[in-house]
């Protein structure tokens, strides 16, 4: 399975942004899809996550109620919704499947997409 991650670019501090993560193949419903980023000189950190069962959805603290993981299964695609931006969510944008672990370190997940890059101006 190849994901294919879309939709970055440059933004204003306070715009919203959506990018996109599209799988070559249909993901099994057993899967978490996954958004992380990587800020340059860091580690890729976990941002989302959405259960392919039930669609339930889990946020790490930095980014709870301000972006938002959603799905469309007919498109085999997931979204990120990112809302409020802030010149610190300056970073490469990755999307991620991985199977049904309970915790989301990135070493958990087995397919990457190559990342899209959002940038937000202050």
């Amino acid at each position: 399975v190849q994901l294919q991650a879309s939709g970055g670019g440059l933004v204003q501090a306070g715009d919203s942004l959506r990018v996109s993560c599209t799988a070559s193949a249909r993901i099994p419903s057993t899967y978490r899809m996954g958004w992380f980023r990587q800020a340059p000189g860091k580690e890729r950190v976990f941002l989302a996550v959405i259960t392919g069962s039930s669609g339930k959805t889990y946020y790490s603290d930095s980014v709870k109620g301000r972006f938002t993981i959603s799905r469309d299964i007919a498109e085999n695609t997931v979204f990120l919704t990112m809302s409020s931006l802030k010149p610190e969510d300056t970073a490469v944008y990755y999307c991620a499947a991985s199977r049904p672990w309970t915790d989301w370190p990135p070493r958990r997940f087995d397919y990457w997409g190559q990342g899209t890059l959002v940038t937000v101006s202050s």
